[in-house]
């Protein structure tokens, strides 16, 4: 049932001076965003971007064509400002958080990331459970607080990001579970594989399906083939969905969270505006899944949240256009003759 709210917001868009529907998906993402708001004057206030962090037990069966390692030393780059990432983030004023959620590496205190370690990295989902019970509460425990905090300082437009070598391996895995599709359609290149290391991680992946059988609820997927970058954005979505703000979604690995999110919390996908498809095999298929119709599709495969704050200029433009546009009325234009 369309609500009250909803008419006038279409109203007010269908009266700007413009034929109806000529801004396209502008025209839908200002609509959305004023929904989530509840408001006929959307603001973005304060926006920012938390890339999760973590080591995945996985990484050791071969499934990647970068070592463990690489994590770390990416974080060290966010930290240091050399990433892509943060190129894009100090373009368009978005505040960064780095968070190491489970890197097998041990930071400096004084290093300024957030730390919320759980462990170092995920047990292999070949062997045991990637984390315990415990383990995923802590990954719920530490996203409330990060996504309270960005509340606390104003923020109303939040994005998620990731890194960890391994970690298209888990988010394919919850992929499968989660959307009934076939593993093979859920299993990308990730870093880079080859035929035969593509090969490799699907036979991998395949095995770890059979070790853990039939899985049906977001807690049960999360511990037996989660990581603890995904249990934290899984979480943070929800938590900051809850709290009426709009959710920035990236790529596979942050699709693969928004889908155990949203199974958990239906409603939380309101909040969800989608960046970007990825060129990682299976994100298409997730989007599907999500009935998502993402802003931009430029081949990117990168991760850290990059599509989130590649599109963000585009969520600028919506709420530029409806609260600074003149109406027919306001500008003396004629309308389209009925």
């Amino acid at each position: 049932m369309t609500t009250a709210l909803e008419q006038a917001i279409q109203a007010k868009i269908d009266q700007l001076t413009k034929p109806l529907g000529a801004l396209g998906q502008l025209e839908t993402l200002a609509a959305q965003i004023c929904r989530v708001q509840q408001s006929l004057r959307p603001q973005l206030n304060n926006p920012s971007l938390l890339v999760f962090a973590a080591d995945h037990g996985l990484s050791s069966e071969g499934v990647s064509a970068y070592p463990t390692a690489v994590t770390a030393q990416m974080v060290l780059n966010f930290v240091a400002g050399g990433a892509a990432i943060n190129a894009f983030c100090r373009q368009h004023d978005i505040a960064l958080q780095v968070v190491d959620a489970g890197v097998a590496f041990d930071f400096s205190p004084d290093l300024p990331i957030a730390h919320c370690k759980v462990a170092k990295g995920t047990v292999s989902a070949l062997q045991d459970s990637a984390m315990s019970a415990a383990q995923r509460a802590q990954c719920k425990a530490h996203a409330t607080r990060l996504v309270s905090e960005q509340i606390e300082r104003g923020c109303n437009v939040m994005g998620f990001g990731e890194m960890g070598i391994g970690n298209t391996s888990s988010a394919a895995l919850i992929m499968h579970y989660v959307t009934g599709q076939p593993l093979e359609a859920c299993v990308g290149r990730g870093t880079g594989l080859d035929d035969a290391g593509w090969q490799h991680k699907l036979a991998v992946l395949e095995q770890a399906v059979q070790h853990h059988g039939a899985l049906h609820d977001t807690e049960a997927i999360l511990c037996a083939v989660g990581g603890f970058e995904i249990a934290m954005i899984t979480d943070a979505m929800e938590a900051a969905a809850k709290a009426g703000i709009l959710v920035l979604v990236d790529g596979f690995i942050a699709t693969a969270a928004a889908l155990l999110s949203v199974m958990r919390s239906p409603a939380s996908r309101n909040n969800m505006v989608f960046c970007h498809q990825s060129d990682e095999a299976g994100h298409a298929l997730m989007l599907a899944h999500l009935g998502a119709d993402p802003l931009l599709k430029l081949n990117l495969r990168l991760g850290e949240g990059s599509g989130c704050a590649l599109a963000y200029p585009l969520l600028q433009s919506a709420v530029a256009f409806i609260n600074e546009m003149a109406s027919f009325e306001s500008a003396g234009v004629s309308n389209k003759e009925e």
